[in-house]
């Protein structure tokens, strides 16, 4: 014990020494036993002080005990009281039973210290023995530190090992519940929730109808649709918070979904069931991957090609692009080209290429079809509007939280130039940082709400191109029959091997006239 070798050791003592003991374990188990290690860290503390009691030492009745927390951080309740008292003044000797109950981290036991010395706080550990006025009491506790950080660092590192090896076999090694899955009684593995899972489905259909984020994010949140809501060990209730653009961002791109765990860059089957059709993921990670490269806004069309983005190849599920050749000064020849064939040859695809004309005309001739039903033509301009409207609607909302957030950190900055000290100048980086990332983003939602109040589709120029489609097409220009055609449809699929093209619209009262018919290659 150091209680006999105290005053060689050359702390300062006062009568009257207020003695606050702190105690602290990581994990919970064994902490409901009526006598557990916090108890047992308590103990041998008050026995040092009654040691002690005729230099008026005398432990405070306060319990700064924190049960079930790493000391890889100073995110524990107790010690934050612990040091809020210490700065009150209420306490004059920090006690702990090893130094690593304190904590782990050399660079946050120094921040302790720091606050400690500064309102005249002696530290005493009850198993080591050093002085911490001095250079050499100071050092060898430095030391005792980096060994608890080492020991720290290689259970972290144990640990991953161990998380990497269970990824490889495709097993669940914890992280946040997600929606569409809960978890088994041990906790090891993952148990499809039906319900959820069918809700899950549902967002996938919704996002390839909608074909963007934010109309959908505007659709849950009309629904009361939420993520994920569980009960933690500690008996509280998590999650279930409303869908925002990352949250399902997020879901739209979780691999888990399609049965496949990925770790490292390498993708794993999993062991537990998937509840998505791997197909449909795959059409909707290609459709996020489009609005990434496009912002969901149209790409300059030199040569008309009103089916390029959303024609996909029938017999191996790739995208076609669109190509032309020109075999006379006034003569061209456009095609849509299946990507593997382009990339890998002709010998991998059986579909090849079609002519984009020819095609082209094909889903003219299916919108036309629609053209002659007045109810579905009313159904198309009620939903096509309350879509525009609705995403119009997210677009200023998103703006709002924006400009609010900026304006909270701009107030906070002057306060913090007007402070000294390292931790300041970090948190000033922080917030310029965020500043610069949520002015960007800022710009962008400008520039797509501005975007989208020049490309409001009225509806009643929608009734009357349905309605007079065959005189207005032909006075159309490339770039607004692109822009009709992506309107109503969402995705168009030919099959070389049969000759079938298989049209797909994107508003639900269209859906029911989709079919196949046939083109010559």
């Amino acid at each position: 014990m150091a209680a006999a070798n105290n005053s060689a050791l050359g702390l300062t003592v006062r009568r009257g020494m207020r003695c606050a003991i702190y105690t602290r374990k990581s994990t919970q188990e064994g902490l409901e036993q009526e006598f557990n290690t916090l108890d047992a860290q308590r103990d041998s503390a008050e026995a040092y002080i009654r040691s002690q009691r005729e230099e008026g030492w005398v432990a405070l009745p306060d319990r700064y005990d924190d049960g079930g927390y790493t000391g890889a951080n100073m995110e524990r309740p107790a010690l934050k009281k612990l040091l809020q008292d210490a700065r009150d003044g209420l306490i004059d000797c920090v006690m702990v039973y090893k130094v690593d109950r304190l904590t782990r981290s050399l660079l946050d036991f120094a921040r302790i210290m720091e606050v400690l010395d500064k309102h005249g706080v002696s530290f005493v550990s009850v198993t080591q023995q050093f002085n911490t006025t001095g250079s050499l009491g100071r050092l060898t506790l430095n030391i005792l530190l980096s060994f608890a950080q080492f020991e720290r660092e290689m259970i972290a590192e144990r640990t991953r090992d161990k998380m990497t090896a269970a990824r490889r076999k495709g097993r669940w090694v914890g992280g946040i519940p997600m929606l569409g899955y809960d978890l088994s009684d041990r906790g090891a593995r993952l148990v499809v929730n039906e319900d959820e899972a069918a809700r899950v489905r549902a967002i996938y259909n919704l996002y390839l109808e909608y074909g963007s984020l934010m109309p959908v994010v505007q659709e849950l949140n009309v629904r009361n649709w939420r993520m994920k809501e569980w009960t933690t060990r500690k008996g509280t209730i998590s999650g279930g918070k409303p869908f925002v653009k990352n949250r399902l961002y997020n879901l739209l791109t979780n691999m888990v979904y399609i049965g496949k765990i990925e770790h490292g860059g390498q993708i794993y089957d999993g062991e537990h069931e998937g509840i998505v059709d791997p197909e449909v993921w795959q059409r909707v990670q290609d459709r996020l991957r489009f609005n990434g490269r496009t912002g969901g806004r149209q790409v300059r069309n030199k040569y008309g090609a009103v089916l390029k983005g959303i024609i996909r190849c029938g017999s191996c599920d790739a995208g076609m692009a669109h190509t032309y050749t020109q075999r006379a000064p006034n003569k061209l020849y456009r095609y849509y080209v299946c990507v593997n064939a382009h990339q890998q040859g002709y010998n991998r695809c059986q579909t090849r290429s079609v002519s984009a004309p020819q095609i082209e005309q094909a889903v003219v001739d299916q919108i036309r079809g629609i053209a002659a039903n007045p109810s579905v033509v009313d159904e198309v301009v009620r939903q096509l509007s309350e879509q525009q409207t609705a995403e119009r609607e997210a677009l200023e909302r998103e703006k709002r939280v924006m400009e609010r957030e900026l304006t909270r950190l701009a107030e906070e900055t002057p306060g913090l130039i007007r402070t000294a000290g390292k931790h300041v100048t970090d948190r000033l980086a922080e917030l310029q940082g965020r500043i610069n990332v949520l002015e960007g983003q800022l710009r962008l939602v400008c520039d797509q709400l501005a975007e989208s109040v020049g490309q409001i589709t009225d509806p009643a120029s929608v009734l009357r191109a349905l309605r007079d489609f065959d005189v207005l097409w032909d006075e159309m220009k490339p770039r607004e029959q692109e822009k009709f055609v992506k309107t109503l449809v969402d995705r168009v699929t030919y099959d070389g091997r049969t000759g079938k093209v298989t049209v797909g619209f994107r508003t639900a009262g269209i859906r029911q006239l989709c079919m196949e018919v046939r083109t010559s290659k």
